[in-house]
């Protein structure tokens, strides 16, 4: 099967009607370019487990299919809490997303991708092997379907899942509501609108926020995304304009409240270059160009440190929990911390 990727010289405010097509296309019918409900299936067994741990636990399907959904007063979504004597590292279980098969490039978060596949296992193996992630308050940029946070809100006590666009933000929750009999009591999910175009912090809208605004923030969550410790991102590279306006957010946004980490995947993406008259990938080295390897920072001086610095992780020695995708050998994660100036707080009112 031919499939292409959002062109890095494109314009992703003025996309136009070119198709894209991502390279996962999990029993997907040929022809088909609605939206689809595809199934993930999350193993977590040992390798030698892996043959027998690939049916679905009834008790959790039973559960996705049959639990009455609940709201809070401000419209979010209140999760079941698990019982106390059920692991989190139960043999497998299936996460079920709702994605286009194609899409315009403006609408590219319908679709699921590769490296929101490889960020999911980075979180399904620290929440294995680690407490780091337990409890936390995270927020997700270009979540898309929503499938990174959606895995997180099992553990952490508040996720934030954002994106740009009604359609896309309608999508993703509804993977919220697919999903609800999968994720812990605790976590509280927002799923909110943010357009890295404009600055951080976004309007906050004054009491309750009408139904033709309900992807709007309130001062509360404002104030609590400000002081999550930990950021996403996955495959929301492939524009220079659309690297320029993230990473301005990203500054806004780490700079203000707690000190913040963003585990950020994406994949190289190659294109010929009539310039260097060789196949480059433009788009990923104006990414890398916002930041210093974390090894090169001891030997700058004070005065020329940059804003960010990245670490590349070593995703080689992370399992595939995620069954059904090719991981290829193109897709980074990268650990990136803000070092510049810390800013005061303060929120617009709508």
């Amino acid at each position: 099967m031919e499939c292409s990727a959002p062109s890095p010289e494109k314009d992703p405010e003025h996309g136009g009607d070119e198709e894209v097509m991502s390279e996962v296309h999990l029993g997907c019918p040929p022809g088909f370019s609605g939206p689809h409900i595809s199934r993930f299936t999350i193993c977590l067994s040992l390798p030698h487990d892996v043959a027998s741990s690939r049916h679905i636990h009834g008790s959790e399907e039973e559960a996705l299919e049959t639990h009455t959904l609940e709201f809070d007063d401000d419209g979010d979504l209140l999760l079941p809490r698990r019982t106390k004597n059920a692991q989190l590292s139960c043999d497998s279980y299936s996460v079920r997303i709702q994605h286009n098969i194609t899409s315009s490039i403006p609408n590219v978060g319908l679709q699921v991708w590769r490296a929101e596949l490889v960020l999911s296992d980075f979180i399904l193996h620290k929440a294995l092997c680690s407490s780091e992630f337990h409890g936390v308050i995270a927020l997700e940029l270009g979540a898309g379907t929503g499938l990174v946070g959606l895995l997180l809100a099992r553990i952490a006590n508040t996720v934030f899942l954002t994106d740009h666009g009604n359609e896309i933000l309608d999508n993703c929750e509804k993977n919220v509501q697919l999903n609800f009999g999968l994720l812990n009591y605790q976590a509280t999910i927002h799923v909110r609108e943010l357009d890295w175009f404009n600055c951080w912090p976004p309007k906050a809208e004054i009491g309750e926020a009408p139904c033709t605004q309900r992807y709007s923030w309130t001062f509360r969550e404002i104030e609590d995304a400000e002081n999550a410790s930990l950021l996403l991102a996955a495959d929301v590279i492939y524009s220079d304009e659309l690297t320029d306006a993230f990473f301005s957010t990203l500054e806004r946004l780490m700079s203000r409240g707690s000190t913040k980490v963003l585990y950020m995947a994406l994949e190289k993406r190659y294109n010929f270059s009539l310039s260097d008259l060789d196949v480059v990938a433009n788009g990923y080295s104006h990414f890398r160009s916002y930041f210093r390897d974390d090894d090169e920072i001891e030997s700058l001086e004070s005065v020329s440190m940059p804003k960010f610095v990245g670490k590349r992780m070593d995703i080689s020695q992370i399992p595939q929990y995620v069954r059904e995708y090719e991981r290829g050998h193109d897709v980074e994660i990268w650990q990136i911390q803000y070092c510049g100036p810390k800013q005061e707080t303060s929120v617009t009112r709508g």
